[in-house]
């Protein structure tokens, strides 16, 4: 298998793509960078004077960069979009792609440890140099944090029985694989639900690896910032805790509460939701089953 074929049919590929409604010389972002499928597709679309920044953190995507002028591949977290794109000149674009989570090249690695299909270390870092891993997160978090990541990323009722679990584990010695990890939970997951359960489990963990939560609002802030009047925002989410932020921002440009109006009773909003929620067809499922709970939101920039 290839590397680039080892990514899979990137998620509602022309969706997203027709959301960001190109222009052919515009500037335009994809976040999540991958096996380059967005990518790719964004640059049959540009003209000779279009241009296309792509960053991606994991250093398995370097094995896929484009030979194209146009292009350039940024080896960094998207959290630092807006900081990269100015080295570069660019202070405005006209559109921004991100299709979050995990790529399918990442589950299929068997030792970058984020599948629960595989038995191996529990790593789960996107940035391989990263120093955060997800065994240091299960043998070094206290109580209190171990639970509050389980409730607030797995969503799991479970989530203080396991968390004394593994802390009991953890003075018989330390908890380094998939499967150790995986046979502390087997008590407290019923069989019919446990493919489900053991991925929020590890969706909890990874999420606190990698900073995702935190990594996603700022890269919405500073979409915001960047996004030219009339610029494209085309997201695309793969489970509630990312889909409500992204949903929340695209109405109203805030994580939390609602935004202050005049005395016109008129709030001042950056973006307006452009068509209704994408999610995808059977047939674009069978082809790849990562798509089945993809949602692809598209907002556009306004005056403030």
């Amino acid at each position: 298998m290839t590397q680039q074929s080892s990514y899979h049919s990137p998620v509602l590929l022309e969706e997203s793509i027709d959301g960001l409604a190109i222009h052919p010389s515009g500037v335009y972002v994809d976040v999540t960078y991958g096996g380059g499928g967005h990518s790719r597709e964004i640059l049959s679309r540009l003209g000779e004077d279009g241009k296309l920044f792509a960053f991606d953190q994991d250093l398995d995507a370097l094995e896929n960069v484009i030979d194209d002028p146009r292009f350039v591949l940024i080896n960094q977290n998207f959290r630092f979009m807006k900081r990269f794109l100015r080295m570069y000149g660019v202070k405005e674009v006209d559109g921004i792609l991100a299709d979050l989570g995990v790529s399918s090249h990442q589950f299929d690695e068997a030792d970058r440890g984020f599948s629960t299909r595989f038995d191996a270390r529990l790593d789960m870092r996107m940035n391989q140099e990263s120093e955060l891993d997800a065994v240091r997160v299960v043998n070094d978090y206290d109580e209190d944090d171990l639970n509050r990541i389980f409730k607030e990323y797995g969503e799991l009722r479970i989530a203080p029985r396991l968390t004394r679990a593994i802390i009991a584990k953890r003075d018989e010695g330390l908890i380094e694989t998939v499967a150790q990890l995986k046979e502390i939970c087997a008590p407290f997951v019923p069989e019919r639900i446990q493919h489900k359960m053991l991925a929020q489990v590890f969706q909890a963990i990874r999420i606190e690896v990698n900073q995702e939560m935190d990594v996603l609002e700022e890269f919405l802030v500073q979409s915001k910032e960047i996004l030219k009047t009339g610029g494209r925002l085309s997201v695309i989410s793969y489970h509630s805790l990312e889909d409500r932020p992204v949903k929340r921002f695209m109405r109203n440009g805030l994580f939390h509460g609602e935004p202050e109006k005049d005395v016109f009773g008129r709030a001042s909003v950056p973006f307006k939701k452009v068509g209704k929620l994408i999610v995808p067809t059977a047939a674009q499922i069978k082809e790849n089953n990562r798509a089945r709970s993809a949602k692809l939101r598209i907002a556009q920039r306004i005056e403030d």
